[in-house]
């Protein structure tokens, strides 16, 4: 396991990765400089409050993560649904719930 002072650079680089957005893409958007998001990756920096709600934003990092890392993350799949859900728009989350409903429902009534 990380220690606490790896964890926040850590998860924020894994982060940055799977969206596949640069470090001056991230930078940009947080309107810091590519040499401090550099600085929270790799070296320890820690953010104010201002710029870990951007990128925690920004990136879509479960909070619990961070500030959590311990707990298992076996359900990290639902919590970034939900989370992408939010994002969406009235006509777009009732076009999903419809959707995921009758997908579930469907795979549960063919269940052997």
């Amino acid at each position: 396991m990380d220690s606490d002072k790896d964890v926040l650079g850590r998860v924020i680089k894994e982060a940055r990765n799977n969206k596949n957005l640069t470090v001056e893409e991230v930078a940009e958007k947080v309107n810091v400089t590519p040499r401090h998001i550099g600085a929270i990756e790799n070296e320890n920096k820690k953010p104010s409050y201002e710029v870990l709600y951007s990128l925690i934003r920004l990136l879509d990092i479960p909070p619990d993560l961070i500030f959590y890392p311990e707990r298992p993350t076996k359900d990290n799949e639902i919590e970034n649904l939900v989370r992408l859900l939010y994002n969406c728009d009235e006509h777009t989350k009732k076009l999903v719930n419809e959707t995921v409903k009758a997908t579930v429902k469907a795979i549960i009534d063919n269940l052997p």
